[in-house]
């Protein structure tokens, strides 16, 4: 990874307003592109349902890794790294400052500190699939790798399967793979953190389903599950699109489906709060209300990071 080059990571729970206000520093800092640091939005057609900027705001500010792969199409956290490793290099070449905002806390580690991502074993993954209990994985996590196993949640599925993925295909364990995400060593990134109150945060993700309903979040879900091949497994677990998949396959009514997404998304929000405070490199902005409260705050901190390389 190059030298960041006074770039500035913006971090912050999902709804909390950290694109919009990633959107108005650019307006103000003219020159300025910002960079999707968003698991989902690389997917090409999830754009209603992850609140990818629109083609206007596009057309207006260069936004970068946004609609990059297709939805049927696994995504990987080492290639999204390299991905944006490219991407700010190509800010630093021609002397360009980036605002990366990102939302998907691994991704934006990945990132900032160049983790040393493990590599993929399908056939090891469907093979630990097979075992329904999350627990009982965990449980294999514990005699492998039990540094791992204490680093994550239990009930975390997807963490504890991949672990164990890369434990048994690497023949190694996952957790000597760098210092671990426990480790916060210094990085060439500045980071932001915006962050409203839990129940602010609460009813704009209530508000974003509703508005996103009415944009055809349903057609779109139903167009992507149309596709040849569907979507991914990574793109399937998408927050919303999952539970309106169910909806759409007769499971459920679509106001069952949207109270399920609401609260399964501020589940994650609160699991997101929880990885980005642990992160003692963050500066948090505390807005009351409105995100845009903290503008001018981030603006003379973003305005600073190059003094701060």
């Amino acid at each position: 990874m190059t030298t960041a080059n006074g770039h500035l990571v913006l971090v912050g729970t999902t709804a909390s307003g950290k694109s919009a206000l990633a959107m108005e520093m650019a307006r103000m800092r003219p020159g300025v592109e910002l960079v999707s640091m968003d698991s989902m939005q690389v997917y090409r057609g999830m754009d209603i349902g992850t609140a990818t900027p629109t083609p206007q705001e596009q057309a207006e500010v260069r936004h970068h890794l946004l609609d990059v792969v297709d939805p049927g199409d696994e995504f990987s956290v080492s290639a999204f790294k390299e991905m944006c490793a490219a991407v700010v290099e190509d800010l630093d070449d021609r002397g360009v400052r980036g605002v990366l905002v990102g939302g998907t806390g691994l991704h934006v580690r990945a990132v900032v500190d160049d983790l040393e991502i493990p590599g993929r074993f399908p056939e090891v993954r469907d093979d630990l699939e097979l075992e329904a209990d999350t627990a009982v994985l965990h449980g294999r996590l514990r005699e492998l790798d039990p540094v791992a196993a204490a680093r994550m949640e239990p009930t975390n599925r997807r963490r504890v399967v991949r672990a164990l993925e890369v434990c048994i295909g690497a023949g190694r364990p996952f957790s000597s793979f760098g210092p671990g995400l426990g480790s916060y060593p210094e990085s060439p990134f500045t980071q932001v953190g915006v962050h409203l109150p839990r129940h602010v945060v609460d009813r704009r993700i209530a508000e974003r389903y509703e508005q996103q309903v009415a944009e055809g979040f349903v057609d779109e879900v139903r167009t992507l599950a149309s596709l040849p091949g569907g979507l991914s497994r990574t793109a399937s677990q998408a927050l919303g699109y999952r539970q309106v998949l169910e909806h759409l396959e007769g499971r459920c009514s679509l106001e069952e489906a949207v109270g399920a997404a609401v609260v399964a998304t501020r589940r994650f929000a609160r699991r997101q709060e929880r990885w980005f405070r642990r992160d003692p490199r963050v500066t948090w902005m505390d807005a009351e209300d409105d995100p845009m409260e903290v503008l001018n705050q981030v603006l003379a901190y973003f305005d600073g990071c190059s003094d701060r390389r």
